[in-house]
C-alpha cells in the first residue's frame, strides 16, 4: 500500500509502497478514503526534518544535552550509533482521516465491517491507504456526513477541546486569535454555541473567511484593541482562544490586552508563552493550555488498550469530542466546504506538501488527500532480488518478527555481515517500520503477515523480537512450522506458557535459543573461564542501576511486558547462573517499601545455587544515570572477579591481579551471540544456551516475582517442571 513517509535524517518526503498494518484486538482496520494534511503540525515537522544536524541541535538543545549525557555513560561510539539509529527511523505523517472499516478486533464490539469512520492519532491515522486505529480513536459517521467532512474530525476535536477549556457559554464575547484551520473551526463552533465571536489574524483573506464562517466581526492584529473596545462595549472579552502557531510573544500580549478582568485565555496553537506579568497579574487572568483532542490523549490505557473513561465522570474524552464534531457536521452547523482549498490523490501527495511549505506560494487552508478504497493491497513487498547462491551457502537463513527500537538499535546491527547468516524476510505490525528496517539491513522482503515467514521455505530460523506477551504463541507457531527459533528474552511470562513452549520444542526437535547475550561478552567469557574450576562455593553480587521507566510503559504492564523483573532481570539471573556454573535452587525477593506500597523495580533478589553458592541481584530503578549501569562482583575459593559496566574487568588469584579494559564501547555480547550460534549450527554442535539453562533461568525469574508477591522464599523445583512437560503432573 502507499504511505507518506518523512525521513528525519535527510528531510526527504516519499510515497512508499509498504505492507498494510495488522489488526490488533483493541481496534479496527480502516481503508482510508480521505485524509487531512495538517497545515500547522505537519508543516513544522517537515520543516524541522529538512534542517541539517546543526540546525536541529539549535532548535532542540534538550536533545543535545541527552546525547552528551549518553556519550558520558555509554561511550562516543555507542552514542553515535544510537543517534544514527534514531535519525534512520521513518516518520509517518498525518493524524486525521476518514474511511471504511474492513476488519474489527476481537475486543472491539462497538464497530462492524462497513462502518464509515473518522479516525485520529499520530502513528495511527496516517496518510496511508490502510490504517490500524485503536477503538477509542475512531468514531462512526452517520449517513449524510461525507468522508471529506470526517477527515476534519480530529482537527475539529482539537478546536472543540480549546473551547471547552475556555468555558465559553451562550452570550459570551469570545475572541479567536489566529484564523487558520483551527481558528475557522473554532469560529463556527462558537457561533453554534450561541457566542458572540470576533476573529483576529494577520492575513486579510483569512479575516474575510472568518466572516463567511459566521464571525460577528473580524480584523487584522493591529486593529484588535480598537475593535475589541467597540465589540465588547469597553468591557473586554470573556474568553480568548489563541489558535495560531508562532514563536512571537505578540499574540499573548494582544490576548491580555483585549481580555476583561478574570477572563480565561486558552493556548490551542503552538505559541510563545512569556506572559507579561503586570498585565496578567493586574487583570488576574486565567491562562490555560488545551491538550490536543481532549482527555485520554497521551494515556496508553485509553488510546492503545481502549479503556474508556466513565461517561459520568469524564463527559468529554477525545473520542466524544470527535463524535460531537461529527454531530455538528451532520446538523450543518459546520461548513467544511468553506475550508477546503486543495485536493490531491495520494499519488500526488508531494504536491500537497509543496503547497503547505510555501514552495508554490499559493494560499491554502484545508488540504485533503484522497484514496482508492477498492485497490487490492499486498502484505509482502520485495526489497531486492533473491541471491540463490548466497542463500544456498548460508548456515542460517533468518526471518525476523519485530522492527522496533531494540531490533534496529541492537539486535540487527549485531547480526549484520556475519558470514553464513542470511537475512531473508522481516515482519512488523506496522508496514512502514518493516520496510525501513528491511531496506536498512538488507532483507530480501518485508511483510506484515506472519504466515509469509512461516511458509517461506528459504527461512529456517525465526527471530522473535516482538513484545513479550507475543513470544509464546509466535515461538510455538514457528516450531510447528518446522522453524528453529531465537527469542529475545524473556521466552515466556509465566511457567504455564514455558511448559507449552518446551513441550513443543521436545515434540518438534527444533533448536530453541534465547538472547541471553551477556554470556557471550568477551569480558564475561574471560570471567567465566577464570571462575569455572572453583572448588568452593562463591558469593556473587550483581548491581544494576537500571534507571526509571514510566509506569505506563509496556514493559511495566504485567500482561504485555511482564514487569521489569521478568522483562529485564531475567538477563541478570541467567548471567549469575552462567558465571557460577550451577542452577538456582531458591529465590527470595525484597522490595523497597514506600507509603504507596512496594516498588517492584527497586528490588534485591537473593538466590541460592545447587553448589552452595549465594548470589544477589540488586535491581535499582532509582539511581542516577551518570553512574555506571552494571557491576558484578564474585568472591570465593581464593578468587575475586569484578566486572564494571563491561568496560573494565579485574581478576585476582594467588596474589596476582589482571586488568582488562574496553576503550571504545561496552561489549555486551550481542554480535558474539550470533557468531557462536552460526558456528554451532555449522558444526552440528548443541545450541550455545541449552534448554536446561533456559528453563532454570526462567523458573528462577518467575520465583523472584512469586517471592515478592507472597513475601517468602520460593523453591525452584526443576524436577516438577520437567514432570509437567512430560505430562506427569
Amino acid at each position: 500500500m502507499k504511505q507518506i513517509i518523512q525521513s528525519f535524517k535527510t528531510g526527504e518526503l516519499t510515497i512508499q509502497e509498504v505492507p498494510p498494518p495488522i489488526l490488533r484486538p483493541q481496534g479496527v482496520l480502516v481503508r482510508n478514503a480521505v485524509s487531512l494534511v495538517s497545515v500547522g503540525t505537519e508543516r513544522m515537522v517537515v520543516d524541522f526534518a529538512k534542517k541539517n544536524l546543526l540546525q536541529k541541535a539549535q532548535d532542540r538543545p534538550d536533545l543535545v544535552r541527552q546525547v552528551i549525557d549518553k556519550a558520558r555513560r555509554e561511550g562516543v561510539v555507542n552514542t553515535i550509533e544510537g543517534v544514527r539509529n534514531r535519525l534512520d527511523q521513518p516518520l509517518a505523517l498525518g493524524y486525521s482521516t476518514a474511511g471504511i472499516v474492513v476488519d474489527v478486533g476481537s475486543q472491539t464490539a462497538d464497530f462492524k465491517i462497513g462502518d464509515h469512520v473518522a479516525c485520529a492519532g499520530s502513528g495511527y491515522a496516517s496518510h496511508a491507504e490502510m490504517i490500524y486505529v485503536p477503538r477509542t480513536m475512531a468514531v462512526k459517521m452517520p449517513d449524510g456526513v461525507s468522508f471529506e467532512a470526517g477527515a476534519f474530525a480530529t482537527v475539529g476535536a482539537i478546536a472543540l477541546q480549546g473551547i471547552r477549556q475556555s468555558e465559553s457559554v451562550m452570550g459570551h464575547n469570545v475572541a479567536v486569535i489566529g484564523l487558520g484551520l483551527l481558528g475557522q473551526l473554532s469560529v463556527q463552533m462558537l457561533k453554534a454555541s450561541g457566542c458572540w465571536v470576533m476573529g483576529i489574524d494577520v492575513d486579510p483573506t483569512r479575516v474575510n473567511l472568518a466572516l463567511q464562517c459566521g464571525a460577528d466581526s473580524a480584523c487584522l492584529n493591529g486593529d484588535a484593541m480598537a475593535r475589541a473596545i467597540s465589540f465588547t462595549r469597553g468591557r473586554g472579552f470573556d474568553t480568548v482562544l489563541i489558535t495560531a502557531a508562532t514563536s512571537s510573544n505578540e499574540l499573548v500580549e494582544i490576548a491580555g490586552t483585549i481580555a476583561r478582568d478574570r477572563a480565561i485565555i486558552v493556548a490551542v496553537g503552538v505559541i510563545s508563552m512569556k506572559l507579561p506579568r503586570k498585565m496578567y497579574y493586574e487583570k488576574e487572568l486565567d491562562f490555560r493550555l488545551s491538550r490536543s483532542y481532549g482527555p485520554g490523549r497521551y494515556d496508553s490505557e485509553y488510546e492503545e488498550k481502549g479503556h474508556d473513561y466513565p461517561y459520568s465522570y469524564v463527559r468529554w474524552t477525545q473520542q466524544r469530542n470527535m463524535e460531537a464534531v461529527i454531530q455538528l457536521a451532520a446538523s450543518g452547523a459546520i461548513n467544511f466546504n468553506l475550508l477546503i482549498t486543495h485536493r490531491f490523490p495520494v499519488e500526488e501527495a508531494e504536491l500537497a506538501y509543496d503547497v503547505i511549505t510555501g514552495k508554490t506560494q499559493e494560499d491554502f487552508l484545508g488540504v485533503l488527500l484522497t484514496y482508492d478504497a477498492e485497490k487490492s493491497l499486498s502484505p509482502k513487498i520485495i526489497l531486492k532480488p533473491t541471491d540463490e547462491s548466497y542463500s544456498q551457502q548460508s548456515v542460517i537463513r533468518v526471518g525476523v518478527l519485530g522492527a522496533g527500537n531494540f531490533a534496529n538499535a541492537t539486535l540487527l546491527p549485531g547480526m549484520r555481515d556475519i558470514e553464513g547468516l542470511n537475512l531473508v524476510g522481516i515482519m512488523s505490525g506496522f508496514g512502514m517500520t518493516a520496510r525501513a528496517t528491511g531496506e536498512r539491513f538488507g532483507f530480501q522482503y518485508c511483510t506484515s503477515d506472519f504466515t509469509e515467514l512461516l511458509s517461506d521455505q528459504n527461512i529456517d530460523w525465526l527471530v522473535i523480537a516482538t513484545r513479550h506477551n507475543l513470544h509464546k504463541e509466535q515461538a510455538i507457531s514457528a516450531m510447528s512450522a518446522h522453524k528453529h527459533v531465537f527469542v529475545e528474552k524473556p521466552l515466556a511470562l509465566n511457567e504455564d506458557d514455558l511448559v507449552k513452549i518446551i513441550r513443543m520444542q521436545r515434540a518438534t526437535g527444533q533448536r530453541l535459543m534465547v538472547g541471553f547475550n551477556r554470556r557471550f561478552a568477551q569480558m564475561v567469557e574471560t570471567m567465566q573461564h577464570f571462575l569455572k574450576d572453583h572448588n568452593r562455593p562463591l558469593i556473587a553480587s550483581y548491581r544494576i542501576n537500571a534507571g526509571p521507566i514510566p509506569s505506563n510503559h509496556w514493559i511495566q504492564d504485567p500482561e504485555i511486558g511482564g514487569g521489569r523483573i521478568i522483562g529485564e532481570a531475567c538477563h541478570f539471573i541467567d548471567l549469575l547462573q552462567f558465571l557460577i556454573g550451577a542452577i538456582p535452587t531458591s529465590v527470595t525477593t525484597y522490595a523497597v517499601v514506600e507509603q504507596r506500597g512496594m516498588v517492584s523495580d527497586e528490588v534485591v533478589i537473593v538466590l541460592t545455587f545447587a553448589d552452595g553458592s549465594i548470589g544477589n541481584v540488586i535491581y535499582a530503578a532509582g539511581g542516577d544515570k551518570a553512574f555506571s549501569k552494571e557491576r558484578i562482583e564474585i568472591i570465593g575459593d581464593g578468587r575475586v572477579a569484578i566486572l564494571d559496566d563491561y568496560r573494565q574487568l579485574e581478576l585476582a588469584h594467588n596474589g596476582k591481579r589482571k586488568r582488562y579494559k574496553e576503550r571504545l564501547r561496552p561489549n555486551k555480547g550481542h554480535r558474539q551471540t550470533w557468531i557462536s550460534l552460526v558456528e554451532a549450527v555449522k558444526l552440528g554442535k548443541p545450541t550455545p544456551v541449552s534448554i536446561e539453562e533456559i528453563v532454570s533461568s526462567h523458573l528462577a525469574t518467575f520465583a523472584a516475582v512469586n517471592s515478592l508477591r507472597q513475601g517468602m522464599p520460593i523453591f525452584v523445583d526443576i524436577e516438577a517442571f520437567w514432570d509437567r512437560v512430560n505430562g506427569n503432573e
